[in-house]
């Protein structure tokens, strides 16, 4: 199960040297760690129930805004408004994809779907509700993400699992 970043789908291909491929492995990227997580959480998926076993989940780049202040959410919200397409166009480019990328995969999000990545709020409480699951968490961050502070999320994800810090890699960790 592979849960996709924000105006993406398919792209799960891009991780295939990280992805696991198992019945019991849940995988998402970007903002698709935050409907993973959420999923997971409240027991359904695609407002069915969720009954799938878990045992282990990879957060792919996950969209921890956590450290950002509330002018810049208003501001990436106000220039998505503005001109959607631009705002993807720049978005794509900083996570790493070139134009073949984005030809591909592109998949134009929403404002609410936006709005939902920037101000998800990635709480210890909701990774400790994980574990108690028995659910095993790795996360994987790029060295050269131009979305997401590496510094900030390693901190938090790092007490909740195995990190992989990915030298010179971008949000889409190539």
């Amino acid at each position: 199960m592979f849960f996709s970043g924000f105006s993406l789908i398919n792209e799960s291909e891009i991780f295939d040297e990280y992805h696991i491929r198992s019945d019991v492995v849940a995988c998402g990227f970007s903002y698709g760690c935050i409907k993973l997580v959420e999923n997971i959480l409240n027991g359904t998926f695609e407002n069915e129930p969720f009954t799938k076993r878990i045992d282990k989940i990879q957060l792919f780049s996950p969209a921890y805004f956590n450290d950002k202040e509330e002018k810049f959410k208003r501001m990436q919200l106000m220039f998505f408004q503005k001109d959607r397409d631009i705002y993807c166009d720049n978005f794509l480019k900083n996570c790493g994809f070139d134009k073949n990328a984005k030809k591909k995969y592109f998949n134009m999000g929403t404002f609410e779907e936006l709005q939902e990545l920037l101000y998800y709020f990635w709480s210890k409480e909701k990774m400790e509700k994980l574990k108690e699951k028995n659910i095993i968490i790795e996360t994987y961050l790029g060295e050269n993400d131009l979305i997401v502070n590496t510094c900030e999320a390693l901190e938090f994800f790092r007490e909740f699992g195995e990190v992989y810090f990915i030298k010179k890699a971008s949000h889409n960790l190539s």
